[in-house]
């Protein structure tokens, strides 16, 4: 699980990639949160949003699904920085407060049966509200979203 997680807007992934060493910081738009699976998540709602439904779905069916690309070379460090899928932006993007409130939800009840008490602290609600901002500036802008974890 990763301790700091960093959801954030650059240009193309050289950008991207060039904040493996410290994190994207203050030079790009970013939300923050702490204690999930940025790949997990990320795959989570991409399939929320292709195949909708306020259910868990099983977690074999997770594992199966389209993972998010990793931008930079998996090192011993723990570091890493993945492009979220542009679908995935673009659905994010036009949702709306109803489909963020059940994809919240259900992304609450994944991580309770899967870390219980060790679950993050963090408003997820918030969070993706956060994060459909900066999808929907991505796609205004042409940029990518990208998320930085350590």
């Amino acid at each position: 699980m990763a301790h700091d997680i960093v959801f954030f807007l650059a240009p193309d992934d050289d950008a991207a990639a060039a904040t493996r060493p410290r994190g994207p910081g203050e030079a790009f738009e970013s939300i923050a949160c702490r204690f999930i699976e940025p790949d997990s998540a990320i795959a989570d709602w991409d399939m929320y949003f292709q195949e909708p439904s306020a259910d868990v779905p099983p977690v074999e069916k997770l594992r199966d699904w389209a993972w998010p690309r990793s931008v930079t070379a998996p090192l011993n460090d723990g570091v890493e920085v993945f492009a979220l899928p542009q679908r995935l932006i673009r659905a994010l993007a036009s949702a709306g407060p109803q489909e963020l409130e059940e994809l919240a939800g259900r992304w609450t009840a994944r991580l309770r049966s899967e870390d219980g008490h060790d679950m993050t602290d963090d408003d997820l609600l918030a969070v993706l509200r956060g994060i459909a901002r900066l999808a929907a500036s991505a796609v205004n802008s042409g940029g990518a979203l990208y998320s930085w974890s350590f």
